[in-house]
């Protein structure tokens, strides 16, 4: 799978969990906290799953 396609999906998913951190009234530091250490994440994950390994 491409870079993009985890990317594209985690940028969904870290848009719903603002929305929905937004409709239950947290205030808007806390909500940038959490959009910025999902984001450190989801570059992590989808930078260790997409790499592709050194022939032997």
């Amino acid at each position: 799978m491409s870079f993009g396609l985890y990317l594209a999906g985690y940028v969904i998913f870290i848009i719903g969990i603002g929305i929905g951190a937004h409709l239950l009234n947290v205030p808007p530091k806390w909500i940038a906290v959490i959009v910025l250490c999902l984001v450190g994440l989801a570059l992590a994950h989808g930078v260790r799953v997409t790499r592709h390994r050194d022939p032997t």
